[in-house]
Order: structure tokens, then sequence, then C-alpha cells
């Protein structure tokens, strides 16, 4: 029970611009990590592609004991159990992950949900969902997964932000070219390969988090 005097924590929320996703970085999660903090990014998710739980543990570990306390946020993906056992601020699922409902009640009411999203159809039924934000695309084709969904296209993310109720993330084969071309203005883009495929991946941080604030709502 708190005390009487002691104030319950803020709610986390997720800021404006670049929300980073590392799958297996060419110069290591925790190195990538740092530099988004670095970098002052307000957020960071963990996608683990791999199959050891333990090293799973133990990476989600280190990645939220170098953000934690700082203004970037860490995010762990499809897992909502590691995301609790590691304290983490907040979990994103897919579309056929737990669903977001009996995901809410395992992780409690302070901690981020976000849920992905491909057409509008998945955009309007997140709506009634517990959810902080959602993300959706893909809006130019990506190898991030081996069985990519559909690309939506860049002018389906202008029709999604129309009808939903949460921020919005736009996602899939996005960098720093094609972030300034969005003429619809999502309140994050999340990229992968265009930091961790980049000759100095804090300077491609610096400039495409830049890009994303420079984006009029």
């Amino acid at each position: 029970m708190m005390a009487a005097n002691e104030q319950k924590p803020l709610r986390v929320s997720l800021r404006r611009g670049l929300y980073l996703i590392l799958t297996e970085p060419r110069d290591g999660y925790e190195t990538l990590c740092r530099w988004a903090v670095e970098a002052g990014l307000p957020s960071v998710q963990l996608r683990y592609k791999g199959h050891d739980e333990r090293e799973h543990l133990a990476l989600t570990h280190a990645l939220r004991r170098i953000t934690k306390g700082t203004g970037t946020l860490f995010i762990v993906n499809d897992r909502p159990d590691i995301a609790l056992i590691t304290q983490a601020d907040g979990v994103h699922l897919g579309q056929d992950d737990l669903p977001a409902a009996e995901a809410r009640q395992l992780i409690g009411p302070d901690m981020l949900l976000g849920l992905s999203t491909h057409n509008q159809e998945q955009v309007a039924a997140a709506n009634d969902a517990p959810v902080d934000y959602i993300g959706f695309g893909p809006l130019f084709a990506t190898n991030s997964k081996e069985r990519p969904d559909p690309v939506t296209g860049p002018n389906a993310l202008k029709a999604a932000l129309a009808i939903s109720r949460h921020p919005v993330v736009a996602i899939g084969g996005l960098n720093l070219a094609r972030i300034k071309q969005l003429y619809a203005r999502p309140h994050n883009a999340a990229v992968i390969r265009a930091v961790s495929d980049a000759p100095n991946p804090l300077a491609a941080m610096r400039a495409i988090h830049a890009a994303c604030l420079d984006m009029e709502l």
C-alpha cells in the first residue's frame, strides 16, 4: 500500500520521433541501445528473432538497464511475460499474438501497449482495443520479416490516420528520404535497417529523429 504522501508514478507515454526497432544490429544490441539513449530517441523496441529463451531474457535485462531512468522508453516485441519480468516500459503485439484485451489484463494499466495493423479494418478494430498506439504498414517493401505483410503503400497511411483514435507509428521500408517525403504525418516513424545498416548509426538516428520531429501534424 502506498503511503499517504507518496505519489503514484506518472504513466509513461510515447513521445513523437523515431521509433527504433533493434533486430540483429550489426554493431550489437547494447551498443545501438546506448546510442539511442544518447540521441534522445523516444523509444527502442527489442525484436528478438532467436529461439534461446535465456538469451532473450538476458538481452532484455541488459537493454532495460541501459534505458532505465532515461527519456528513452524500452518496449519488448511480442512477449508480455518477458516485458513484465524485466520491468520494461511497454510491449508491442502483432495480429497473431496474444489478444490486446488479454495482454492488458496481464500487464496492468500502466505499461504501454502497442499493436501492429496492416489494413483499414484492423485500424478500425484497434480503436476499441485497450492499446496506447498502433503500428501501421508496411508502407514500403521490407525484408525484415520472413513472411512480410502485403505492402500498403504510403497513401494508405493517410486513411489510417483519419480513422485511428490512437497515435500511429508508420513502419515498413522507411528511411530518411522516404520519411521526408511522407505527406501524411504519423506520430512516429519506425525503422530498422535505415539505422542498423548505416555507416554511422548514431548519426542516422539523429538525422531520422530530427526529420520525424519536423513532420507537421
